[in-house]
C-alpha cells in the first residue's frame, strides 16, 4: 500500500458506512491494534479541515468558539448545517477531506501493518463515517482496517451531511455519543469468542483526552502510543505522577510513525 498525495483522483462515492471489512482474513492475527483518527491517523482535526470548504475558509465566530468536549458531535452537526446553508456541496467537502495529510510517518506505519498478518487493525473515532471512509479510500488505506467504529454519516436529500451518534452509554468521562472503552471491551470479548483465544497483546494509538478512557481497560501486557506533547500524553504523565501503578499498559510516546514501527519490530522478534 502507498498513501496517495493530496489532490490525487479518488473513487466517487455517495455515503460511507460506519464500518469496513478488511479483505484479507484477520483470524491469524496475534495482535489487536486500535487507531484514533483525528490528529493520530491524520495530522489534523477533520472538523477543522472541512472548514476549508466554507466561505472565506472560516466559521462564524459564535460557532468557532462554541465547542464543549462532551458535546463534540453536536458541534460537528452545527458545522455541517452551516456549510449546507452556505451552499457548500458534497464534492467540496470531499475534496477538503482528501487534502488532509497523514500524520508524520503515517504511511510508513500503515505500510508496515498492511504487509503483515500479525495485526488486526481497527479504528475507534469520534469523527464520522463519511470523513474516515473518504480519507481512507483516497489514501489507499481502507483495506487495512477490519472495522471502523465511528458516528454514522450520510448526505440527506438537501445535500447536508447528517451525523448520528454511534451509541448511548453511561460513562461520565466520555462524550455522550461515544465511550471508546465500551467499544474496546465489547470488541475484544467478541473477537476472543470468535477466534477461540484472546489476542496476545493490544496496542492503542491516540492523541486526545477521549483516548484515555479506553486505555484504562488495558493491562500490563498491552501498549499505548500517545502522541508526544498532546493531551493524551500529558494526562498519562500526570497519572504516573499522582497515581503510581494505576495506569497499567506500557507507554511509548511517538512523534512519527517510525517510532511505532521500531517498537513493533521488537515485539515481532519476541517468541
Amino acid at each position: 500500500m502507498r498513501l496517495r498525495c493530496p489532490g490525487a483522483r479518488a473513487p466517487q462515492h455517495r455515503t460511507a458506512r460506519p464500518s469496513t471489512e478488511r479483505i484479507t482474513s484477520s483470524m491469524a492475527a496475534r495482535f489487536l491494534f486500535l487507531f484514533d483518527f483525528d490528529e493520530t491517523l491524520i495530522n489534523e482535526n477533520s472538523d477543522n479541515s472541512v472548514v476549508r470548504a466554507a466561505p472565506f475558509q472560516k466559521l462564524p465566530e459564535a460557532l468557532s468558539k462554541n465547542h464543549q468536549p462532551r458535546f463534540f458531535l453536536e458541534h460537528s452537526q452545527q458545522i455541517m448545517k452551516f456549510l449546507s446553508e452556505s451552499g457548500v456541496a458534497e464534492d467540496a467537502i470531499r475534496a477538503a477531506i482528501q487534502q488532509i495529510p497523514a500524520s508524520p510517518g503515517g504511511a510508513v506505519l500503515l505500510n508496515f501493518l498492511l504487509a503483515r498478518e500479525d495485526f488486526e487493525c481497527v479504528i475507534v473515532s469520534d469523527a464520522n463515517s463519511y470523513f474516515i471512509e473518504t480519507w481512507l479510500r483516497h489514501a489507499g488505506a481502507h483495506k487495512l482496517f477490519t472495522k471502523v467504529f465511528t458516528n454514522p454519516a450520510e448526505f440527506n436529500t438537501n445535500g447536508r451531511l447528517v451525523l448520528r451518534p454511534f451509541h448511548s452509554h453511561s460513562c461520565p468521562k466520555c462524550p455522550e455519543n461515544m465511550c471508546k472503552q465500551a467499544i474496546l471491551r465489547e470488541y475484544v470479548s467478541k473477537r476472543a469468542k470468535e477466534r477461540g483465544e484472546p489476542f496476545r497483546k493490544v496496542f492503542y494509538i491516540g492523541d486526545g483526552e477521549n483516548d484515555i478512557c479506553p486505555t484504562l481497560a488495558l493491562g500490563q501486557n498491552d501498549t499505548v502510543f500517545p502522541r508526544r506533547g498532546f493531551p493524551m500524553h500529558k494526562i498519562i504523565q500526570d497519572l504516573h505522577k499522582t497515581q503510581p501503578g494505576m495506569y497499567k499498559p506500557s507507554v511509548v510516546p511517538w512523534d512519527r510513525g517510525e517510532d511505532v514501527v521500531d517498537f513493533l519490530k521488537k515485539v515481532l522478534q519476541e517468541k
